[in-house]
């Protein structure tokens, strides 16, 4: 593992995302209309949690949705560096593929993180206010998630030879991952099946520590959360590596 590589790789990915002023901003449109068009519409309805409202229970589910959203779609921008010859020089350099992977994979969290920290901002001021401490639990409990995310995203933008296949493949994901994680209800009183399928969703730990977090509520202990989040990083680690390791200069 080369740590300058990693590292060049991390700054050029910062570089790109810091310059998509326009991606920044895009991702956040569907977050913010679940938060105040379904939170505040369904402002009548009664929150899992006592002493919450329904917009700020499903608060740290959108938190969880931003990260997934912003993490998966990172795996797009394998197809681009194929496109534009910058992986064929990066192939060619003397670097392991678990380097250009973990150089890559940072580069994703990056992006997560900031529009993590952004809606918690909005949060903050408009829907459920935090405490500094609660601020810097959240983005921490966003690296691990982010990174496990966006090795799901350059695994898949490994093995695909187009943006749209990537596309198809993405919006199949996505949202039943979303949908099952327990996002926009509480997993206690969900159907059987439901509970079973986000049993094996990784965004149903993430939202859960995130609810423990901003709410002091949630449906498995913290130590089950991170857990769950751990095997799952190790999981996509392995998926990842190995997906990089037969990875081609295709166009």
């Amino acid at each position: 593992m080369s740590l300058n590589a990693v590292w060049a790789l991390l700054l050029r990915e910062a570089k790109i995302f810091l310059r998509e002023k326009e991606r920044i901003v895009s991702i956040l449109i569907s977050p913010l209309l679940f938060l105040f068009v379904m939170g505040k519409g369904m402002a009548a309805g009664r929150s899992p949690v006592a002493g919450f409202t329904y917009q700020q229970f499903i608060f740290p589910g959108i938190m969880a949705m931003v990260i997934l959203f912003t993490s998966i779609t990172y795996g797009l921008y394998i197809i681009w560096d194929k496109r534009l010859d910058f992986l064929k020089e990066v192939l060619a350099a003397p670097v392991s593929r678990a380097t250009l992977f973990v150089g890559k994979a940072l580069g994703g969290m990056l992006g997560a993180l900031i529009e993590t920290l952004l809606l918690l901002v909005i949060g903050a001021f408009f829907i459920l206010p935090q405490s500094p401490l609660q601020v810097l639990l959240c983005l921490l409990a966003a690296f691990p998630v982010s990174y496990l995310i966006t090795n799901m995203g350059l695994t898949i933008g490994a093995k695909m030879k187009s943006m749209e296949g990537f596309g198809l493949v993405m919006s199949f994901l996505t949202w039943p991952l979303f949908f099952f994680s327990g996002a926009l209800f509480d997993l206690g009183g969900a159907s059987p099946y439901i509970k079973a399928v986000s049993l094996i969703d990784p965004v149903t730990y993430a939202v859960d520590l995130m609810r423990i977090i901003m709410l002091g509520a949630g449906h498995f202990t913290v130590w089950a959360d991170l857990g769950a989040i751990a095997l799952f990083c190790l999981a996509t680690t392995g998926l990842g590596v190995s997906a990089f390791g037969k990875l081609q200069q295709e166009k």
